[in-house]
């Protein structure tokens, strides 16, 4: 059982990014499942419908979400009743959408669970308390379990790796934008990487155009932050399972730039 998993694809870079390399991972890794963070898809800031459809016809499986969900209106239009998109679970209850959903395949099916951090982002419900929960509740169904844990501190990612390892196949980081060199299997078999990084704009500062970050650093002065338009990079995690267990054998890093650079 193989999971490729695809950090956060940021504005139209991030897309072509996607479109161009994800043909070639399918050919060199062939994953079982495909799933990408889709929050920053659109201009970076949330996904659109026409998007997401965008996303899933290039081969995605499943998207996860994160603390930009909500912020293009039409987003209620549609989570509802597209069950292969996840929004963060520890949102209040009777939030729009779902907080993890179970795709389903040939012979098998992954659960992909969605958590958001609470350090330096907002105070949702207890991300650790729901992961638990939620677990419990899929694991009745299926031993393959994807946790994508949309935090913004490395502890607090790095606590969620322990605090589930054994309990699911996988735990990745995702938000903060830049590729982590801490890929490893836990003792107890969980895969984990504090941040998978990001598909989208290489030469931007996390994607953003970086003359206005760097005057906001400087200056202290509110600021309109856009995507960049140069070159992109790509980054996500090539994940093997056991199928006896749903628990990780090797989680290996995947790095892509426009200039050809592949490093694994």
């Amino acid at each position: 059982m193989r999971i490729l998993f695809i950090g956060d694809i940021v504005g139209s870079v991030g897309r072509k990014a996607l479109k161009t390399c994800l043909p070639k991972l399918k050919v060199k890794y062939n994953p079982k499942w495909i799933v990408a963070n889709g929050e920053n898809a659109a201009a970076g800031r949330g996904i659109t419908s026409a998007i997401t459809k965008e996303i899933f016809e290039l081969g995605v499986h499943g998207i996860t979400m994160g603390n930009h969900t909500w912020d293009q209106k039409e987003i209620f239009d549609f989570i509802d009743k597209e069950e292969r998109m996840v929004r963060p679970a520890n949102f209040p209850q009777g939030t729009p959408g779902r907080g993890f959903t179970i795709l389903k395949g040939k012979d098998s099916e992954l659960a992909i669970v969605n958590l958001q951090g609470r350090t330096f982002l907002p105070p949702l419900d207890c991300p650790f308390d729901k992961a638990l929960e939620i677990v419990e509740q899929v694991k009745k169904r299926t031993k393959f379990v994807l946790v994508d844990f949309h935090a913004e501190a490395t502890s607090e990612k790095i606590a969620m790796g322990w605090h589930l390892d054994g309990k699911v196949s996988a735990v990745v980081g995702t938000h903060t934008h830049v590729q982590t060199n801490d890929e490893r299997i836990l003792p107890q078999g969980t895969a984990f990487v504090t941040d998978v990084g990001m598909v989208g704009p290489r030469d931007g500062i996390l994607g953003m155009e970086r003359t206005a970050v760097l005057q906001k650093f400087k200056t202290q002065l509110p600021v309109r932050f856009v995507v960049d338009e140069g070159k992109w990079h790509f980054h996500a995690v090539c994940i093997d399972l056991d199928p006896s267990t749903g628990l990780g054998q090797r989680i290996q890093l995947i790095r892509m730039d426009e200039d050809g650079v592949l490093l694994e």
